[in-house]
């Protein structure tokens, strides 16, 4: 009986025993089933990521592609772009790569305002304020140092001077008139405080091109240490502009920022539309093709006054800013529209004082460098103009009301200059380049 009981017992063990080993065996095939899968869900999510990443690439730089051209209403513009590099690839008529260079500027300038002002979202408001004034006037600048490459003197003056009295009068005036028409039954006004500011910067500037000019007339008649004196003083005043110019950067960004607050106010509620880097890359690629058309515009200038009967004076001053202001122009009148006028006295004369005080004092220091001799002096016509502008800007802006009269005045100022300019046949004069064993002439140097 106890024999039996024993190997009862046993047989019952060896089964426990088996059935254990079954279990772990069974656990662990389970375990590797688990595993195996696992490993199996890891490689297929991967692949789906791997496969999607692409897609996800495409989709953003279609997002960015529809963002970035199609978010302008200038985009039919765009046409004259490949059109301009045809025309020269195949040899066109000059005046043809002309104008569709001139024509092309116009959406890249605003495309170019639009990515600077993505950019200044993720970069903050120095360096959004710093990089706005380094790439809001991209277009004038780069026609400026293309010019002076090719020694085109006349057409860097032109341009420039071009460009500060568009801003003063026509897109200022544009806008005034703009808001006036669409805020009859509101008051208008703006801080003076701002205005008072530029207006200030711009009566510098002005100064340091009139000091040259009175300089050449009041010793009219000596020999050429008068021409060597006039471009000292020129490049001396320069130097003194871009000075003035950071000192001002500094005090709209740093000491006296709440004078500016105005604008920073309106624009706190928009948020960026488009990252910092592809926002990066697409302003690199635009300033690229801006030097291209840039490069055509200069190279083909003489040859559309020939073919169109027009000055390179009245291209130069009336043509050529119309095209490089096209982003302040709109953004200016939208924002007098919606009687925001501390915006678009911002816009207008915040321009013209960076072309005034940074882009003309750069632009002969550049000339410096590259041996050319290019001084503030910019003949009695020119400069005439330019103080009639900044004066009657400063007097339309004095009282810190605004209404559609006042918009008026400074269009039809604008269109008055513009017919003496279109009627007025300047020749271009190429300046000699240093030579620091030769005697310039007088004549040469002062024309």
């Amino acid at each position: 009986m106890n024999t039996s009981s024993q190997g009862t017992t046993s047989r019952t063990l060896s089964m426990a025993h088996s059935v254990d080993e079954d279990l772990e065996d069974n656990m662990e095939l389970y375990n590797n089933d688990n595993a195996n899968s696992a490993m199996e869900r890891k490689k297929s999510e991967l692949f789906v990521i791997t496969n999607n990443t692409p897609f996800q690439m495409l989709r953003n730089f279609m997002t960015n592609l529809r963002v970035v051209f199609l978010g302008t209403k200038l985009v039919v513009l765009f046409l004259a772009v490949p059109l301009a590099v045809v025309a020269n690839f195949y040899s066109f008529g000059r005046a043809w790569i002309f104008g569709f260079s001139l024509v092309g500027l116009a959406p890249l300038a605003e495309r170019v305002s639009f990515l600077t002002e993505q950019i200044a979202y993720y970069t903050g408001p120095t360096v959004g304020g710093l990089l706005n004034a380094t790439c809001g006037n991209a277009t004038e600048m780069i026609i400026a140092l293309l010019a002076l490459h090719k020694n085109k003197v006349h057409v860097v003056k032109f341009s420039l001077l071009g460009s500060i009295l568009s801003n003063l009068l026509l897109v200022l005036g544009s806008s005034l008139l703009c808001g006036g028409l669409a805020n009859l039954k509101r008051e208008q006004r703006y801080d003076r405080k701002q205005a008072d500011v530029n207006s200030l910067l711009l009566l510098l500037g002005l100064l340091c091109h009139l000091l040259p000019l009175l300089f050449k007339y009041a010793l009219a008649g000596g020999d050429h240490s008068i021409a060597i004196s006039t471009l000292q003083l020129s490049r001396a005043s320069s130097i003194v502009m871009l000075i003035a110019y950071v000192s001002y950067i500094f005090f709209q960004l740093k000491t006296h920022r709440k004078l500016f607050d105005a604008q920073e106010e309106e624009e706190d509620d928009e948020k960026a539309v488009i990252g910092f880097w592809s926002a990066f890359t697409w302003l690199v690629g635009m300033t690229l093709v801006i030097s291209m058309l840039s490069e055509y515009v200069v190279g083909t200038i003489e040859a559309a006054s020939d073919s169109w009967g027009i000055s390179v004076s009245f291209i130069s001053l009336i043509l050529l800013p119309i095209v490089g202001n096209a982003a302040e122009h709109a953004g200016s009148i939208i924002f007098a529209y919606k009687n925001k006028l501390d915006i678009s006295l911002g816009v207008a004369m915040g321009s013209a004082t960076q072309i005034s005080m940074f882009v003309v004092p750069l632009s002969v220091v550049v000339a410096w460098i590259m041996g050319i001799r290019m001084d503030l002096d910019f003949n009695l016509l020119d400069t005439g103009c330019l103080a009639f502008s900044i004066i009657v800007t400063a007097f339309a802006l004095q009282d810190g009301t605004s209404h559609y009269m006042k918009g008026v005045v400074l269009t039809l100022c604008y269109i008055v200059m513009a017919a003496c300019f279109f009627v007025l046949k300047t020749p271009l004069i190429d300046h000699p380049r240093d030579s620091f064993g030769a005697k310039p002439s007088f004549e040469a140097l002062t024309t």
